[in-house]
C-alpha cells in the first residue's frame, strides 16, 4: 500500500471511530496494522483533572518578556491577518495558552491563532484527515508521542526551519535547552526531530508528610521502603485512610501505566531484545507479586478508578500516598479542593529493586524506568498554508519565556525546557498554594534519572489499552489461579499480535 494511501485509510478509521461507526478495539487493531501507534493517555479518556490550569496568587503580574514581544512585533509584520489553526488534547500548555496567553501574541503580530482543545481521539481524527488530504486545514499539530512515526514525514523539523529561514529565528530560542531525555524519548524519530517537547506528565511519589512523621518515617527510597510503610499505615488507620492507592480500572490504559512502573522498577521489560513479550519472566511475575501486596494496603474501591479516582482519593484524605503523575500535585495544594493542602510532599520513585535493562536488552526501542511518562510535541504542518507564520507562532508557544509563564498560569506543569525550572518566576511559586511549583525539582530530575518510556510499535496501541489492562484486570478480579498465569496468557496473545 502506498503511504499516501495508507494514511488516507487511518484517516478514514478515526473518522468512523469518532463517529463510533466502529468499535474501539477494532479501530485499534487496524490502526496498529498501518503503522498508527496509539499510547500515551489512551483514546476516550482525558488527563488527570483535565488538564486544566489554576489561577495563583500573582497572575496578575505574570506577563510576557516585552523584548519578546518587540521580536513577535517586527518579524510578523508581513504575516499580518493571517489565521493560524491548531487542535490539541486539553493539557495545561494547551489550556494556558488559549485562555490566558495568546491574546498577547495575537495583539504584538497580528495574526489570528485559533485553538480547538479535544478529547484526544478528535484531536487524532482532524490531525490524520488532514494529513491525508494535504489540505493544511491545520497549521500546527500536538503530536502524541507514540504518533510520531506516523507523522515525522507530514511536520517540519525545527533544525530544519531555523537553517532555512534564519530571519524568522527567535533569538535566544536555543532549541539545545529542550531537556535532551525529552528530545529522545518524546520528540525524535530516526534522524529527524518530530517537533519539540510540548508537555511531560510523568510518574513521581508523592506522600502525606503528617502522616509520615506521625509514624516516623522517611519517604520511601527502596520498593521494600513503600510496601512496609504502606501496610503500617493500613493497619494503623484503615479503613479511614490507607497506605497507598492506585489507577487500576480494568481494561483502562491507566492500568498498563501502573504495572509498567511496577515492572521496569523490578529490572523487567514488555519486550526483549528478540522482540517477545518479556513481562512473564521471573522479574514480572516478581513484580506483579509485589504489587499483589501493595494492592491490599488500598482503598476497596481501586479497581474501578482512572488517574481521576486515584488522584481523588489523595485529596479527599482516604489514601497516605501515590506514585503517579506530577500533574497531580499542584491540585493537591488548593484548600478549595481538596483536605490535604500543604500536607503533600513530593520525592523521585523509590529505586529500582535491581538495575534496569537496558535499552539494548529490550525490544522496539522500550527504555525501562520507574517513572512513566506520557509526553508530547508540537510540530509545524508541512502541508499549512501559513508555515512561516506557524513557526513564529511555534518558536513564541515553546519559548523559555512563554514556559515559564505556561508553568506558573498553568498549575505548576512541568516545563519541557531546562532554564525554565531555575527561572525567578516559578521558583517565586515554590510555596504551598494553588498552582505551586515546589515539586518542579523532582519532576526534573525524575526526567533526567528515572524517565521511563513504553515501546514504539504500532500494535502497541492494542496491547496497551486492551490486551494488557484487561487480562490484569481479571488477574485482580481473581480469574487467573496465578500471577504467572494471568502473565503467561498476556505473552500469548501479545506475541501473536505482534507477530500477525
Amino acid at each position: 500500500m502506498r503511504d499516501s494511501d495508507r494514511k488516507l485509510y487511518v484517516a478514514g478509521l478515526a473518522d468512523k471511530y469518532v463517529k463510533r461507526q466502529i468499535g474501539r478495539r477494532d479501530f485499534l487493531r487496524a490502526a496498529g496494522k498501518l503503522g498508527l501507534g496509539l499510547g500515551a493517555f489512551g483514546l476516550g479518556v482525558t488527563r488527570p483533572f483535565g488538564g486544566h490550569f489554576m489561577p495563583v496568587a500573582n497572575a496578575q503580574d505574570l506577563r510576557p518578556d516585552p523584548e519578546v514581544l518587540a521580536w513577535v512585533r517586527e518579524v510578523s509584520k508581513p504575516f499580518a491577518g493571517t489565521t493560524l489553526k491548531f487542535a490539541t488534547e486539553s493539557t495545561p500548555p494547551s489550556n494556558a495558552l488559549n485562555s490566558q496567553l495568546k491574546q498577547y501574541f495575537e495583539e504584538a503580530s497580528g495574526i489570528k491563532v485559533e485553538i480547538e482543545v479535544l478529547p484526544l481521539e478528535q484531536v487524532l481524527q482532524k490531525m490524520t484527515l488532514d494529513i491525508a488530504s494535504q489540505l493544511g486545514t491545520y497549521d500546527l499539530y500536538y503530536i502524541d508521542q507514540s504518533w510520531a512515526a506516523f507523522t515525522a514525514r507530514d511536520v517540519f523539523d525545527p533544525r530544519e526551519q531555523t537553517a532555512a529561514k534564519p530571519d524568522l529565528a527567535m533569538p535566544n530560542w536555543n532549541i539545545d535547552d529542550f531537556l535532551p531525555a525529552l528530545v529522545d524519548g518524546i520528540a525524535r524519530y530516526e534522524d529527524r526531530l518530530v517537533g519539540v517537547p510540548y508537555d511531560i506528565p510523568i510518574f513521581i511519589m508523592m506522600y502525606r508528610r503528617d502522616i509520615y512523621e506521625e509514624m516516623g518515617f522517611k519517604a520511601p527510597t527502596t520498593f521494600a521502603e513503600y510496601l512496609t510503610q504502606a501496610q503500617a499505615i493500613t493497619a494503623a488507620k484503615g479503613p479511614d485512610l490507607y497506605g497507598a492507592t492506585g489507577q487500576m480500572k480494568s481494561g483502562h490504559y491507566s492500568l498498563n501505566c501502573d504495572w509498567t512502573a511496577w515492572l521496569w522498577g523490578h529490572g523487567g521489560s514488555i519486550f526483549d531484545a528478540d522482540r517477545k513479550f518479556s513481562g512473564n519472566d521471573e522479574r514480572g511475575v516478581e513484580a506483579m507479586a509485589f504489587w499483589r501486596e501493595l494492592y491490599k494496603t488500598m482503598p476497596p474501591g481501586v479497581t474501578g478508578w482512572t488517574w481521576d479516582g486515584q488522584g481523588q482519593s489523595i485529596a479527599q484524605g482516604v489514601a497516605a500516598t501515590m506514585m503517579s503523575w506530577g500533574e497531580f500535585f499542584p491540585y493537591f495544594d488548593d484548600p478549595s479542593a481538596t483536605k490535604v493542602s500543604g500536607l503533600m510532599e513530593a520525592v523521585r520513585c523509590p529505586a529500582p529493586v535491581r538495575p534496569l535493562r537496558t535499552v539494548n536488552e529490550t525490544g522496539f526501542g522500550e527504555i525501562p524506568g520507574v517513572a512513566h511518562q506520557g509526553g508530547s510535541s508540537l510540530a509545524v504542518s508541512k502541508n499549512s498554508k501559513n508555515p512561516d507564520a506557524a513557526w513564529i507562532f511555534m518558536q513564541w508557544a515553546t519559548s523559555a519565556d512563554t514556559q515559564v509563564l505556561i508553568t506558573t498560569l498553568g498549575g505548576g506543569t512541568g516545563p519541557t525546557r531546562n532554564s525554565v525550572y531555575d527561572d525567578p518566576r516559578v521558583l517565586a511559586n515554590n510555596r504551598v498554594g494553588p498552582g505551586t511549583t515546589r515539586h518542579l525539582g523532582v519532576v526534573r530530575e525524575s526526567i533526567a534519572q528515572d524517565m521511563g518510556s513504553e515501546p514504539d510499535l504500532p500494535e502497541w496501541a492494542e496491547l496497551s489499552n486492551d490486551t494488557i489492562p484487561v487480562r490484569l484486570g481479571q488477574y485482580f478480579a481473581g480469574q487467573f489461579a496465578s500471577a504467572q498465569e494471568a502473565m503467561d496468557d498476556i505473552a500469548k496473545a501479545a506475541d501473536a499480535i505482534v507477530k500477525a
